[in-house]
This record gives C-alpha cells, sequence and structure tokens, in this order.
C-alpha cells in the first residue's frame, strides 16, 4: 500500500517515488489512519505552508484503494480500503514474501577454531549466519555457505604436543585446557608449538600428518552438532591451502613500500594514514613471525581475495574481531582488492560464567547445552501435557533467544524466559502456529462461500500484520539482521491470539473469512519461523 500512495502521490508532485515511500509514516493512533505523509518538505519547494500542502493534496488524491484521504495539520492521513487489504490478505499464498533475486553471495560464518568442542557463546554466529542464508535463499539468491578451517594455528600445534591416535572428539577439549596451562607458563614449550608450525609450513610430512588427525577430529565433530540444529554447510576451506598463496600476497605488500620489519624480526605492515591510528596507538599488522612463518592473516587474505572473485561476500564475525577486520579491509584496500561485507555480533552471557573462553575452561558446551534444553523442554512439556516434539521446541527455545536481539547486543540467556509458552519466545510463537492449525482441523470440511461484508478493527490489524511481512523480509535483508523477523514473528502472533480472544472463529457468521484469515497467518507465520530456522508445530 506504501507503493500505491507513494505512486499517487508522485502523480501530484515532482518527487520520484522511492523518495516518497522513505517519507511515508504509520500514524500513532489508528483513528488517524493507516498511514501518514508529512508535507513538511514540499513547503521550500511549492512556497506554501504544509498546512495549505496538505490540503490541497487530499482533496485531489482518490484511488479505489482508499476509503477516504484526510488532511491533519501539515500531515496527508490515508484511511486503507478494508475489503481491498482484505481479499489480498486471503490470497495469500504458500510462497507469499519470496522473491525472485539471482545474485550468487558466498556466505562465510561459523569458523570455530578446530580445537574443541564449540561452546554456547559460538553458537550465535552459527545461527545468524543461518537465518542469513535463509533469508538470502528465500528472496532467490544463490548462497554458497562456507566454513573457514583454521588448521594451521598455535591452538593445533599445542594439542599435536599432547594429541594420542587413540583420542577422539570429546578428549580435545579437557586436553586443549591442559596443554594450554603448560605452554602459558613453559617458554621452552612454546618454543616447541612454534617449531611444529616451522615444520608444518615446510612441508614435514610427520607433523602435518599429526595436524591433520586433529583438525578431522574436531571438524567432523563440529559438524554433527551444527547439523543436529539444523545448520549446515556447502564448503570446509582450510586455511593450509593458503599457504603459497599467502607468501605471494607477502610479496605483493613488499612492493607498496608499506612493508619493513621490526624490533623482532617480523615483517610488519605500515597502517598509517588509514584511520586505523584512532583504534591503536601503533597501526601497524604483524604479518610474520620472527623466524619468518605466516601468521594466519596472509592465509586470510588470500582466502578473502579468492572468495571475493566468486560473488558478494557476507562475513559473520564476533565484535572482537573488529579491529582485525579493519585491518584486513586496509590491506585488502592497499592491494586494490575488494572486501566482504561484515555482520558483527556481540557476546552470549551465561548468568553463573558471563563471558566464555576455551582456553580458561569457562565454557558451557553447545552440545551439552542442548542437551539440557531437551531436557528442561520435557519437564515443561511434561507440566503443561503438550504434545508438541520435545525437541523443536527446545531447539526453538535456543534459536530465539539467540536471534530476537539486535546482532551488536549482547544476550544473558536465561532458561526461563527461552522455555516460556507464554511469553517472548520461540515455543511461543509454536504455540501460536499450533493454535490456528488447531483452529483449521477443528473446522466443518464443507466449503463455506466467501464473501467480505465488514472488517472489524481486530481482523484489519491481523491484515495489515500479515500483508507487511514481504516489506519485513527485505528490511532483514538490507540490514543483514535475523532479529527484524524474530521481532515480526512475536509481534504477528501477538495480534493473532488478540485476534482469536476477541473474534470467535468457529460457528460464527464470519467462519469462512476468519478460517480463510486464520490460514493465512499460518503460511506466513511457518515462513517467518523458517527463516530463523524454527520449525513450525501443528501440536502442542
Amino acid at each position: 500500500m506504501k507503493e500505491v500512495i507513494a505512486k499517487l502521490l508522485a502523480k501530484e508532485l515532482k518527487l520520484k517515488e522511492d523518495e516518497i515511500i522513505k517519507l511515508i509514516e504509520v500514524p500513532p493512533q489508528s483513528e488517524m489512519g493507516d498511514y501518514a505523509f508529512p508535507c513538511f518538505s514540499l513547503a521550500a519547494i511549492l512556497k506554501k505552508n504544509p498546512v495549505e500542502i496538505a490540503k490541497e493534496l487530499s482533496s485531489k488524491i482518490k484511488a479505489k484503494e482508499l476509503e477516504k484521504v484526510q488532511p491533519v495539520g501539515p500531515y496527508v492521513n490515508f484511511f486503507i480500503n478494508k475489503k481491498i487489504l482484505a481479499e489480498q490478505a486471503l490470497a495469500i499464498k504458500d510462497d507469499f514474501g519470496k522473491g525472485k533475486n539471482k545474485e550468487k553471495i558466498l556466505l562465510e560464518h561459523t569458523s570455530v577454531n578446530p580445537n574443541a568442542s564449540p561452546h554456547v557463546g559460538r553458537a550465535r554466529n552459527s545461527l545468524i549466519g543461518d537465518s542469513i542464508k535463509r533469508i538470502l535463499e528465500f528472496l532467490g539468491h544463490k548462497v554458497e555457505t562456507h566454513y573457514y578451517v583454521n588448521d594451521v594455528s598455535k591452538q593445533i600445534a599445542m594439542l599435536a604436543l599432547n594429541f594420542k591416535q587413540k583420542d577422539n572428539f570429546d578428549d580435545l577439549l579437557k586436553k586443549y585446557i591442559e596443554i594450554s596451562k603448560k605452554v602459558k607458563d613453559n617458554p621452552e614449550l612454546e618454543q616447541k608449538v612454534f617449531q611444529l608450525l616451522y615444520k608444518f609450513e615446510k612441508g614435514d610430512k610427520e607433523t602435518i600428518d599429526i595436524f591433520k588427525r586433529i583438525v578431522d577430529t574436531a571438524v567432523k565433530g563440529q559438524k554433527e552438532i551444527f547439523s543436529s540444529l539444523g545448520i549446515e554447510f556447502d564448503y570446509f576451506d582450510y586455511e593450509s591451502r593458503y599457504i603459497e598463496e599467502g607468501k605471494h600476497i607477502l610479496k605483493e605488500l613488499g612492493e607498496t613500500n608499506k612493508l619493513f620489519k621490526d624490533d623482532n624480526n617480523r615483517l610488519v605492515l605500515n597502517q598509517k594514514n588509514t584511520g586505523l591510528e584512532l583504534k591503536m596507538k601503533s597501526p601497524v599488522l604483524v604479518l610474520t613471525r620472527n623466524d619468518g612463518t605466516g601468521l594466519y592473516i596472509l592465509r586470510d587474505l588470500a582466502y578473502t581475495i579468492e572468495k571475493c572473485k566468486k560473488g558478494k561476500n557476507i562475513l559473520v564475525l564476533g565484535e572482537d574481531q573488529k579491529l582485525y577486520f579493519e585491518q584486513l579491509k586496509q590491506a585488502l584496500i592497499l592491494l586494490k582488492k575488494p572486501y566482504p561485507r561484515v555482520v558483527h555480533y556481540s557476546f552470549v552471557l551465561l548468568k553463573d560464567i558471563g563471558k566464555m573462553s576455551t582456553r580458561r575452561g569457562e565454557v558451557v558446551l553447545l552440545e551439552e547445552f542442548i542437551e539440557e534444553a531437551v531436557k528442561k523442554a520435557k519437564e515443561i512439556a511434561k507440566e503443561k501435557k503438550t504434545k508438541g516434539d520435545v525437541k523443536k521446541i527446545a531447539y526453538a527455545s535456543i534459536k530465539y533467544a539467540m536471534l530476537r536481539n539486535e546482532n551488536n547486543k549482547n544476550i544473558t540467556f536465561d532458561w526461563q524466559q527461552a522455555l516460556n509458552f507464554e511469553g517472548d519466545s520461540g515455543p511461543y510463537l509454536q504455540y501460536s502456529y499450533a493454535r490456528a492449525s488447531s483452529i483449521m482441523k477443528k473446522a466443518k470440511s464443507k466449503k463455506e462461500k466467501l464473501k467480505i461484508e465488514s472488517v472489524d478493527e481486530k481482523e484489519f490489524l491481523l491484515i495489515k500484520k500479515l500483508l507487511n511481512f514481504p516489506e519485513v523480509v527485505n528490511q532483514a535483508y538490507k540490514q543483514l539482521s535475523p532479529h527484524i523477523i524474530a521481532n515480526y514473528s512475536l509481534e504477528l502472533c501477538q495480534i493473532f491470539n488478540d485476534f482469536y480472544h476477541s473474534c470467535p472463529v468457529l460457528g460464527n457468521e464470519k467462519q469462512a473469512f476468519r478460517l480463510a484469515l486464520v490460514d493465512s497467518f499460518r503460511k506466513v507465520l511457518k515462513n517467518s519461523l523458517f527463516l530463523l530456522g524454527i520449525e513450525a508445530i501443528d501440536e502442542m
């Protein structure tokens, strides 16, 4: 309807439709109309008072989609034809909101160090990344999901000091914590770690083999955990593949006259005059160790350049990586190469722990967290005598709690809120869907003639919210923020449940109309939940 209004206004004004759409507002009260157009910006152009402009525009604009157009001070207020909107809402199909874009996008997310089972904090990266993938594909984009495996890291080299052939995935975290403490207190042991990295880069077969065994064990275990949440990856890209290309990048950077050796005999990139002075005292990017072996950044540069050649790039990173990414970006700009669009997210905090750290051993493993969610969901399901699939309810509680906040806001996870069937939670959304499914199931099978005689206020609120879905999906796409979908889903369910309590569906003279409205709600909510990676449940 914004487009309809913009088209009507564009005929009367010397403004483009997209400019007008940006100005259209929603009045604070429904009595004031459904949309409002402010005339302040037109005053200088038309040399008239905004109040007079509003009066003149209101008298000129007429359309079947509008019940009336009314001037209210310097605003033109539009009252939508409720029956026309109702017809649109009842015509909603299963693919409502889908797009036909065909852009190729490479999305990199998760990329947990292959040294242990992932902790809950890392799951936010995966869930944001998976939701972004779903939004992109829903709009028609061709998406490749990439997982960058850091298999040439100091963490893997440390594990190589105490890893045994018989060790499995569950052993890795304990071994990593043990060796981290030893290396921290023993400079000679740390030197052995760097020697292993040197050997790896020089192609030592024995070192490469043990690194590979550790990484394969970790990646296999991590894949299984993420797969249980419905998160899959198209490609696992290994850092070791980019060792040689990293050396070429180093050579290219040397030709910029920005490369120098520091007092520790490391090759360092001068990043002065890039804006990084505001974020660090000495804006330099260290590229090698003092023995000449390349650091992670070199391989990451090579990897990023390769990805950007294949299509548009999106990268999901923790907020603690903001400075690192800015340094990577400035190095790419220096090389005259494109760089990804980055989505930063903040931490997941647990009440008893706060911020988690694998190295310190202060973690709650994602695997254990999922098990706890299922256990608690079973307890609540038993208490409420629900028939819902407890695993789906548990996963919904985790996903929604991780996605409901803006990416840049910290999350303090609360089990009571996450599993609340009546609040701001994933199970509440699933319960709303199940309620709508129950109504449809109870309805008589015979088809009744559908005729829209009138549209009540509660019905109209639901209709407008349903038809708002495509715009919400596009906003989430533009901002790459799933919280927009999560918030919309909650508001939609709240409006639906208000409608349910105020407007009897079955056995009512408006049964056919209201049933069709309930069915449209199910279709929209199912799509909205899908974009969050949450499964809709017919029974709860």
